[in-house]
């Protein structure tokens, strides 16, 4: 882009705000943790959450590793609506964690007692997961922002391939609850949604 503005600093900037929106994200989880964790929260799922923190932190190294290193170039067709689809990844992301409140977390957690939420974005009950469909879409939609394809297709894969786990996990853990619980006090973890 020649006379315009440096597309590759201005990507740069959009890569290290979702880097400090993640880091927001861990300070409300961590808050959220200590209320759980404090009513008896029970949390499930440790063996794979090292792999989502590595997966996720990944994702933004390589978004800028591949525009940097191999000169891929700024696409307007391709990339503003992938930015905006990065945006609304983010308004999905903040819906989940505003309707959750307190049950929301990045790991797994189950407080016995705690009703299944039902409202916002998880009244839609043909959308069970509506934080991890923000998640795949950011995943997508923020390389090929800069045309980082290469970034975007390998996140896509292996994001697919934790979620089959992180959801299992999740089932399992609120499939427990419900085992042991008073009937209708069935839980909703704040992990993931």
């Amino acid at each position: 882009m020649t006379g315009g503005p440096d597309v590759s600093t201005w990507y740069a900037l959009l890569v290290v705000l979702v880097a400090v929106e993640r880091l927001a994200e861990l300070v409300v989880a961590r808050r959220n943790a200590r209320w759980s964790l404090a009513r008896g929260g029970v949390v499930a799922g440790r063996r794979h959450y090292p792999w989502m923190v590595a997966l996720h932190t990944g994702l933004l190294i390589a978004c800028l590793l591949e525009v940097w290193l191999t000169d891929r170039p700024f696409v307007p067709t391709l990339g503003w609506p992938m930015f905006v689809l990065v945006l609304a990844a983010q308004g999905l992301r903040w819906w989940c964690i505003a309707t959750l409140g307190r049950q929301w977390n990045t790991e797994v957690i189950v407080v016995p007692g705690l009703p299944l939420v039902s409202r916002g974005p998880y009244r839609l009950t043909w959308l069970r997961h509506p934080n991890y469909v923000a998640v795949a879409v950011e995943g997508a939609a923020l390389p090929l922002v800069h045309t980082a394809w290469l970034t975007a297709v390998a996140f896509t894969v292996l994001n697919a391939a934790l979620m089959v786990v992180r959801i299992r996990c999740e089932e399992s853990a609120l499939g427990e609850l419900s085992a042991v619980a008073p009937a209708g006090s069935r839980s909703q973890d704040g992990a993931l949604e």
